[in-house]
C-alpha cells in the first residue's frame, strides 16, 4: 500500500510477478560479480522490491537486512561485520533519510563495490546517478531470463542471511542463518498455525527483523497466502494504526499479528462499522504481554490473543500457541516439531546447569532446533550463546505446565536482585498494567549500595488519562504480595524508550534510574 487510506488501491503482485522478480534480481546479482559467500545489504523501508532483495540476494549470496533507523556509525559497523560487497538502499531521503545515509556510509566500507538504487513509488530516477550506482529496475528488468542463471545448487547447510540482534548498544552481532533453517521456520509456522492459502496477513513488522521476515512473510509465501504491506513504514505510521480496523474490513483480513505494544495501540483504536468478523487468528510475541491486555483485547475485539516465543537465533521462532488453544497469559505454547527444549537450573554466575527443572519449577529455557542458527560471524559473541554441547542459553526464565507447554517469566538478565533475593519485574509490570490510565510499564533494578539494585517503575499514560506518581505507587504497592518486590517509585514519562523494533527498551531505563539514584545521592538530601 502505498498510503494508509483504506479506499486507496494497493500495488498487487502475483506470486508470478514475485517469483519472477527474485530470479531476475539473483541474475543481475550474479552479473554484477555476487558470489555465494558475499554478502548483500538490504537498506530499504517495507517495499514490496525489499522482497526482491530478501530472497533474490539470499538465492545469489548472503543478505544482511539493516535498520534503516541506526545511525552511520552502527550500519557501518554492521556492513564492514559482514564484509558487504553490495548494498540495497530506497532512493530517496522520505523514511529514515535513507538516500543520503546511503551514499555518506558507501565509502565507509572497502569491501562494497555496487549500490543499487530501489527507486520510490513515483520511480524518479537519480540523475545522474553516482559513480558505483546502478538504477535496481532498470538492471533488473534488463535481465533477459527471469530464470536462475547462476547455475548454483544451494545444500541446506548454506548460510542464506545475516541477522543482527540488537543494534542499539554494544558490538554488533550478526547471526548466521542457514537456508534450511529458514526453510524449517516457514513449514513449522505453517503446520502448527494452520497457515491457509486463502488467508490474508497485514505483516506490519519490520523487515529488517526476523519475525517480519521468517514466521511473518516466508510462512505466508510458503503457503500461498496473500500479504499485505499497510505503507513503506509499517506499524511506523501512525495513520495505519488509526485505519487498522478499516485496513482489516478492507482486505477481509483473517490473521492479527503484532508485538505488545503495538496491540496496546490498537487497542487504543475503536472498531466503529468496520467489519473484522473475517479474523481467525491473532499471534504475539517479542515481549512480555500484560494479562490486562490480553483481556482487553478479547473483550472489546473478541480476538485471544495467542503467545509465542521466537529469537534471531532460531530464525524467528521457538515455541508456537496454535489456534483453538486459549492458554493463559505468559503461556507461549509448545515446543516445534523435531526439537528439543529444557528448563535447567543456573548457576552461581548465571549460567545454565545440566540440571533439569521439574514441571512448575523456574529455571532458563534451552533449545536444540533444526532452525538454531550456527553460530555469529564472529566467533567471540559465542562464548555464552551455546553450551559445549551445543544446546542454545536463551536467557529466558521459564516453566513447563503438565501439558508440556512453556510459560515464560521473564529474562535472566532482567532480574532485579535485592539482597540476594531474585525479583521478577513481571511481577511488578502485572500488577502496574491493570491501572486504568497505564498504557506502557516497565520495572528494572535500581543501582543501591547497601541491597544491590531497588525495584523501580516507569510508566506512560493513555490518551487523555490523568494520574500521579503517588497513586501508581500506592496502587501497585497494594498489588505486588512480596514486600521486597514493591517498587520504591514510579516515574511517568512523556514517551516509553522502545528498541526499533517495538519492544520496551530497559537498557535506557537502567541508565535513567542510574542517572536518578545519582543525581538524588549528589543532592545532599537523604532526610
Amino acid at each position: 500500500m502505498r498510503a494508509a487510506n483504506p479506499d486507496n488501491e494497493p500495488v498487487r503482485w502475483s506470486y508470478a510477478d514475485l517469483l519472477a522478480g527474485i530470479n531476475q534480481t539473483a541474475n543481475l546479482l550474479h552479473r554484477i560479480g555476487v558470489l555465494p559467500g558475499d554478502a548483500i545489504g538490504v537498506l530499504l523501508p517495507g517495499c514490496m522490491d525489499y522482497h526482491l532483495a530478501l530472497w533474490g540476494g539470499e538465492a545469489a549470496g548472503i543478505v544482511q537486512p539493516l535498520n534503516p533507523l541506526l545511525s552511520d556509525e552502527k550500519l557501518v559497523s554492521l556492513l564492514n561485520a559482514g564484509k558487504a560487497k553490495v548494498l540495497f538502499a530506497w532512493g530517496s531521503d522520505d523514511d529514515a533519510g535513507i538516500w543520503s545515509k546511503a551514499l555518506r556510509i558507501r565509502r565507509k566500507v572497502p569491501t562494497l563495490t555496487q549500490v543499487l538504487r530501489v527507486a520510490p513509488f513515483d520511480g524518479t530516477p537519480a540523475e545522474p546517478m553516482p559513480e558505483g550506482v546502478l538504477d535496481f529496475e532498470r538492471e533488473r528488468r534488463e535481465e533477459c531470463s527471469d530464470r536462475l542463471l547462476s547455475g548454483r545448487n544451494i545444500s541446506s547447510d548454506d548460510i542464506a542471511a545475516y541477522f543482527h540482534t540488537g543494534g542499539t548498544t554494544g558490538t554488533p552481532k550478526l547471526a548466521r542463518h542457514s537456508h534450511g533453517a529458514q526453510v524449517f521456520t516457514a513449514w513449522v509456522c505453517v503446520q502448527l498455525q494452520g497457515t491457509r492459502a486463502d488467508d490474508i496477513v497485514l505483516n506490519g513488522s519490520p523487515l529488517f527483523h526476523v519475525a517480519g521476515v521468517l514466521p511473518g512473510a516466508l510462512t505466508s509465501f510458503a503457503a500461498g497466502s496473500e500479504v499485505v504491506m499497510p505503507t513503506t513504514a509499517l506499524f511506523r505510521n501512525r495513520e495505519v494504526i488509526a485505519n487498522y480496523w478499516r485496513l482489516v474490513e478492507r482486505f477481509r483480513a483473517t490473521v492479527v499479528s503484532a508485538v505488545p505494544t503495538v496491540l496496546a495501540a490498537l487497542a487504543n483504536v475503536p472498531v466503529g462499522d468496520a467489519d473484522i468478523s473475517t479474523l481467525r487468528y491473532c499471534r504475539t510475541g517479542a515481549a512480555p504481554l500484560s494479562p490486562v491486555l490480553a483481556a482487553r483485547f478479547e473483550s472489546q475485539f473478541g480476538i485471544h490473543v495467542h503467545e509465542s516465543l521466537g529469537m534471531t537465533e532460531m530464525a524467528g521462532i521457538s515455541t508456537i500457541t496454535p489456534p483453538g488453544v486459549n492458554a493463559p497469559v505468559g503461556c507461549v505454547g509448545f515446543r516445534l516439531p523435531y526439537t528439543q527444549m529444557r528448563v535447567v537450573s543456573l548457576d552461581e554466575g548465571g549460567n545454565p546447569t545440566e540440571r533439569d527443572m521439574a514441571n512448575g519449577e523456574q529455571g532458563m529455557v534451552i533449545f536444540k532446533s533444526p532452525n538454531l542458527f550456527s553460530g555469529f560471524v564472529d566467533p567471540n559473541d559465542n562464548q555464552h550463546a551455546l553450551t559445549a554441547d551445543g544446546w542454545l542459553a536463551t536467557g529466558d526464565l521459564g516453566w513447563l505446565d503438565d501439558q508440556g507447554r512453556l510459560n515464560l517469566s521473564g529474562r535472566s538478565k532482567d532480574l532485579i536482585t535485592r539482597s540476594g533475593h531474585n525479583i521478577d519485574p513481571k511481577v511488578i509490570e502485572d500488577a502496574m498494567a491493570s491501572h486504568p490510565a497505564v498504557q506502557h510499564c516497565a520495572a528494572v533494578g535500581e543501582p543501591d549500595a547497601y541491597a544491590g539494585e531497588l525495584p523501580v517503575a516507569f510508566v506512560t499514560l493513555k490518551p487523555g488519562a490523568q494520574t500521579n506518581e503517588a497513586e501508581l505507587l500506592a496502587y501497585v504497592r497494594d498489588r505486588v504480595d512480596e514486600p521486597p518486590a514493591r517498587p520504591k517509585s514510579v516515574t511517568v514519562l512523556p514517551n516509553m524508550p522502545m528498541a526499533l523494533v517495538g519492544k520496551i527498551f530497559k537498557p535506557e531505563l537502567r541508565q535513567l534510574a542510574a542517572t536518578s539514584k545519582h543525581n538524588s545521592s549528589g543532592s545532599g538530601s537523604n532526610g
